[in-house]
């Protein structure tokens, strides 16, 4: 009997698309008898969010912002929320469960929005299932008003997985960098945490199977995994069992703090977007896994097209090591993004930039990873009227981009406008707004031809703090094979 066949007709029976909890996987040979056909993309059903503990700070000032597109095909049915994780300290393997929702959803198009004060804030767990699952986006975004790490943090709530790369972070004295790991599943989860500094991999035993309990959050102070004090790190999450969600929260003592988002899984060519017109510097940081060096050209995508900065051609990662060069104002004065590609022979690296806007005092950090396009679909939540800019680049040929903003559940109704991008050029674009908003709003962004797209979204307080993240395609739709019944295999 054909294994792969039956378990495709199987598959047309009873499969669930996922995001955050299974991914699709092609057969190891193609099927007999043409049973399977070309793969349908259909709407998730089920999604999963992390979102990690927002601050310590009693100063900190959070808000979560969720959102689901309207997405054609559908259930009728569904419901979202984010239920508290447990501290690590309270986690228990006896079946520990999340608590009361602090956040529900009442309908997809809508954005839902709560907030929460000073330091005691947990983990959030959300789960998205039927029509509010293709998309569902949360956005978490702390002010904390003075302090280390002071200023604007966001991040976009992450899928659970199994393995993270954050180039960025830091061991260095002026730096609190926490690895925040969280688990959504009903049994622990165990961690290894690897560190690679300049000249490889630090010395560390205790970053080594790290239980996080189920349904429970666990932070990880990078400087208590080694004595070696490095100003550039990178952070390999690697789950020898189960899932967890991560992310560093990067704290400096005098130039602010936010959240390091996972850089894309390591590839030969990456696109750090979003380089903000008005940032003072620029640092770019890479890491090559494995024993081979890698030498890439360095590229801005400006406005008017590619260009190479003066004096930082390309970049030498050694393998295993982590490699970091100070671009300065390399954007002067107009806003871009990082191309990196291979000189000769393509060898996957993971990239990030950190970034500083403002001088003295007044001097402000974000931090933007490496990025995946954004395919089908982005969703950006948490947006205002006079704080939030939109990078759109289109490295590789001219692309156009439609925009839709939508309304929080208080009024307003949907505008939408398409942008034209230019090959090889960053756009920085100020988004439509709801007809009527009140408070913040939503946003999608969807390609209209092939060519790869990658934005970011930065949200600037009126203190000039801000913080950038991402737009990769939000998995709102999984492809499906298509299978017929063919009960002649039976039968062999």
């Amino acid at each position: 009997m054909n294994r792969t066949t039956l378990s495709l007709i199987a598959g047309a029976a009873a499969l669930t698309a996922v995001t955050g909890f299974a991914a699709l996987t092609t057969p190891d040979a193609a099927p007999t008898n043409d049973t399977a056909r070309t793969a349908a993309h259909l709407p998730v059903e089920r999604t999963s969010l992390l979102c990690p503990p927002p601050s310590t700070s009693d100063l900190a000032e959070t808000t979560y912002t969720s959102f689901t597109p309207v997405t054609k095909g559908t259930e009728s049915k569904g419901s979202a929320e984010l239920t508290p994780a447990q501290p690590e300290s309270d986690a228990s393997e006896e079946q520990q469960k999340p608590g009361k929702p602090v956040l529900e959803p009442e309908q997809p198009g809508k954005q839902a929005t709560g907030d929460v004060s000073g330091g005691e804030a947990p983990a959030l767990i959300g789960t998205a299932e039927g029509r509010f699952a293709p998309g569902w986006t949360v956005q978490q975004t702390t002010e904390v008003a003075a302090g280390t790490g002071r200023g604007l943090q966001g991040v976009t709530c992450t899928a659970p997985d199994t393995e993270f790369w954050f180039p960025g972070s830091s061991t260095s004295a002026e730096r609190t960098d926490y690895v925040h790991l969280t688990n959504p599943d009903d049994s622990a989860a165990v961690v290894d945490i690897e560190l690679y500094g300049k000249d490889g991999a630090l010395k560390s035993t205790v970053g080594e199977g790290i239980t996080v309990p189920a349904h429970s959050s666990e932070p990880v102070l990078l400087s208590t995994l080694t004595e070696e004090q490095q100003t550039n790190v990178t952070v390999h999450v690697v789950v020898r069992s189960g899932r967890v969600g991560a992310a560093v929260q990067a704290l400096d003592d005098e130039l602010g703090g936010d959240w390091l988002a996972a850089s894309t899984d390591p590839a030969g060519s990456l696109i750090i977007p979003g380089i903000p017109k008005d940032a003072t510097a620029v640092r770019l940081v890479a890491f090559a896994p494995g024993d081979t060096d890698a030498d890439l050209n360095v590229r801005l995508a400006s406005p008017t097209g590619l260009i190479t900065p003066a004096g930082h051609e390309t970049l030498h990662v050694k393998g295993g090591m982590t490699a970091a060069v100070d671009l300065g104002d390399i954007t002067r004065g107009e806003p871009g993004s990082l191309v990196l590609t291979p000189t000769d022979r393509s060898v996957p690296v993971v990239a990030a930039v950190r970034v500083l806007r403002g001088k003295g005092d007044a001097q402000e950090s974000a931090f933007v990873p490496a990025a995946r396009p954004v395919g089908t679909r982005a969703t950006a939540v948490g947006n205002t009227t006079r704080t939030t800019t939109l990078s759109l680049t289109a490295p590789e040929g001219t692309a156009k981009v439609k925009v839709t903003a939508s309304p929080a559940a208080d009024g307003g109704s949907p505008a939408s406008k398409t942008y034209t991008i230019k090959s090889g050029t960053t756009q920085t674009i100020t988004p439509p707004t709801p007809d009527g908003v009140k408070g913040t709003y939503a946003l999608t962004i969807e390609p209209e031809t092939d060519t790869p797209v990658y934005a970011t979204r930065t949200l600037t307080a009126e203190d000039n703090a801000f913080t950038t993240q991402t737009l990769p395609d939000d998995r709102g739709m999984v492809a499906v094979p298509e299978a017929e019944e063919d009960l002649s295999v039976l039968q062999k």
